[in-house]
């Protein structure tokens, strides 16, 4: 128990500074946020309170549940978080030696902990606004799962920004096995969801060979790639996967969608966050993983370890197409958007995966933080709607708004990651 408390206590102090600065920075954006909104006329502690109704936040009595939560939250990933990092000290490992009565005690100790908290947030939910807590949920599944692009792809030291492009190609791939495919029920769904993150990994390969093999940076291939899919799906949409509408694909047939838990959020919100653990287990649980973040974190080290580079990248592209590919399935085949279609327009996917640019690097490109961070951001843009009807905020001004806001919340992991450069630069000129 000893060790134990000791790594839920050096968890606590590793946690406690991008803690704070991320608190210290959500507070600078709110606060430019209420200036824009006093400089245009409208009062910033009422279009607040509206954007917190995109939380499911209706009543003082939610907003204090939230705090709770938050709290909760906090405390959970505490003890997980400790539990993970000092699991061969403090916990004995039944294959690797002989199970004492003192480790039996400390396990049976945290799974009542996680269980009694897990109880205790499932309770503060009640006094949340369900329809609006949902809907919050089902607008982060996308993005979180974009979010996952990126970060896996600077981890591996790659800018990679296709993660646009890569949900609209996942989307129209789940459009097509969904809308013209007779399969059984749970084969059809797999399927599909398969081949969405398929083609996704796939449109994601392009800028990872042009990288490998003629050096062309991914920054440059990636945004050509995103413009091509932009005006290629539009194309098969209208041409190739048209419904009863010529400007929609052909309606997702019920074998292929996911279960309605209430509002618009379905049951695909489990995958994506089965996703973000699988993500995290890879990359800080495996030797693929390890490798992967040391060609990030410093090039020259894993070349002289013998790692190959070019299989870094090229996993880290694929998972990133994988993740991109998810999200975009989730829109089509996982919201029931647009009558379960796919417009042309491409309104239901367009953004998603530069949202999740801002999205990953508020996370820390961390795949447990791109949860959180997605939550945070689909509750802005699920407020945004009650900052217009409630008190005619423009639509532009909101969006200007929800941009500071995660710009300032940035910051902090931006300069972490310059400093993380500069000493990356210094180790590569050696001393003078």
């Amino acid at each position: 128990m000893t060790r134990l408390f000791d790594a839920i206590r050096g968890y606590l102090i590793t946690l406690k500074r991008p803690l704070a600065e991320s608190l210290f920075a959500l507070l600078i954006g709110l606060l430019i946020g209420a200036g824009f909104m006093l400089a245009f006329g409208y009062d910033p502690i009422m279009g607040y309170i509206s954007m917190l109704k995109g939380f499911g936040i209706f009543t003082i009595e939610g907003f204090l549940a939230v705090l709770a939560i938050i709290a909760l939250g906090l405390l959970l990933t505490t003890f997980i978080g400790a539990y993970w990092a000092k699991i061969p000290q403090a916990l004995a490992w039944p294959w690797r030696k002989k199970i004492s009565r003192r480790s039996i005690s400390s396990v049976a100790i945290v799974v009542f902990i996680v269980v009694f908290i897990l109880f205790l947030i499932s309770r503060m939910l009640e006094f949340l606004d369900k329809v609006e807590l949902m809907e919050m949920l089902a607008y982060s599944v996308p993005l979180m799962l974009t979010a996952i692009t990126f970060a896996v792809g600077m981890r591996a030291g790659i800018f990679n920004i296709g993660a646009e492009g890569q949900v609209y190609m996942g989307a129209v791939a789940a459009a097509w096995i969904g809308g013209h495919f007779v399969l059984p029920a749970g084969l059809h769904l797999f399927a599909t969801t398969a081949f969405a993150m398929l083609i996704g990994a796939a449109w994601a390969l392009l800028p990872a060979i042009l990288k490998i093999r003629a050096g062309v940076h991914e920054v440059i291939s990636t945004i050509m790639l995103n413009w091509v899919a932009f005006f290629h799906v539009p194309y098969l949409i209208i041409n190739r996967f048209a419904g009863v509408y010529a400007e929609r694909t052909a309606t997702i047939l019920p074998t292929a969608r996911y279960p309605i838990l209430g509002a618009s959020l379905t049951a695909v919100i489990f995958v994506a966050l089965a996703a973000c653990v699988v993500v995290y287990i890879l990359l800080w649980r495996t030797r693929a993983g390890y490798e992967l973040r040391l060609v990030g974190d410093n090039p020259d080290a894993a070349r002289y370890a013998g790692i190959s580079i070019r299989r870094a990248i090229l996993i880290s592209f694929i998972i990133g197409g994988m993740a991109a590919g998810l999200a975009g399935a989730s829109q089509t085949i996982g919201r029931p958007l647009m009558g379960w279609t796919l417009p042309a327009t491409l309104g239901t996917v367009f953004g998603l995966g530069f949202w999740g640019i801002g999205i990953a690097v508020v996370g820390r490109n961390h795949p447990i933080g791109g949860i959180f961070a997605a939550l945070l951001f689909a509750g802005m843009l699920n407020g945004a709607k009650f900052m217009e009807y409630d008190w005619g905020i423009s639509s532009e001004l909101v969006v200007a708004i929800q941009g500071v806001i995660i710009i300032a919340l940035a910051i902090p992991a931006l300069l972490a990651t310059s400093r993380r450069g500069v000493r990356r630069l210094k180790i590569r000129r050696g001393p003078r």
